[in-house]
């Protein structure tokens, strides 16, 4: 039986090559990136809608945007990599960032969890917490993911909570309080967005201060 990610690959390449399609061939890692964020949000709509056929989909169109990117790479004059390279690079991490599956080590599922950011930072020779963090990405995500890697790293870094939400509160109380200060900065002439990414920026400068002062 022919596997369907050789076939996908066999598509792709063909697309990309002389006598392809012009759109495709025409196409670069930046002018796609666009649509590989938007495959990606209408994916998690199909998860929280459970539409599982939506899922599928928009799978294959994520799917899709790292085979298009694969092959795009194998035409790079300085740096080339193909969807092998790819899928190798990602199944080694698997492995290494899994002792207790793949070794007969006596590391526990605890101790990767407790460890998991750490052994990243090893990997990748990072120096900062701070480090391969996108700071592009939605601020919300970028204010979660700092605070995220602060705790991890055992920062003593406080917050101000100028919105006190009660001690059992629940996802949905985090929703409307933070649907509520949307509404007042709104009403204000501020967007939220930028408040956001500004305050969660002058977070990232709190940590390599106290990173600097270590």
């Amino acid at each position: 039986m022919t596997s369907e990610l050789l076939r996908l690959r066999e598509v792709m390449d063909r697309l990309r090559s002389p006598g392809g399609c012009e759109w495709d061939a025409e196409q670069t890692h930046e002018s796609l990136i666009k649509y590989l964020l938007e495959e990606s949000y209408e994916f998690v709509e199909a998860v929280e809608e459970n539409d599982r056929v939506a899922m599928q989909e928009e799978l294959g169109d994520i799917l899709l945007q790292v085979y298009f990117h694969s092959r795009m790479a194998e035409d790079d004059a300085s740096a080339p990599f193909d969807i092998e390279d790819v899928a190798r690079g990602v199944a080694d991490k698997l492995i290494h960032r899994h002792p207790h599956v793949f070794t007969d080590s006596d590391v526990t599922y605890d101790d990767v969890l407790e460890n998991w950011e750490a052994q990243k930072a090893i990997e990748k020779g990072r120096t900062s917490a701070t480090d391969g963090v996108p700071l592009g990405q939605p601020a919300m995500m970028l204010a979660n993911k700092m605070i995220y890697r602060a705790e991890k790293s055992r920062y003593s870094l406080p917050i101000e909570h100028l919105v006190k939400l009660p001690a059992d509160f629940t996802e949905s109380d985090v929703g409307a309080a933070l649907f509520g200060i949307i509404d007042q900065a709104q009403a204000a002439g501020i967007d939220p967005e930028a408040a956001l990414r500004a305050t969660t920026k002058a977070y990232i400068a709190r940590i390599k201060e106290y990173e600097s002062r270590k």
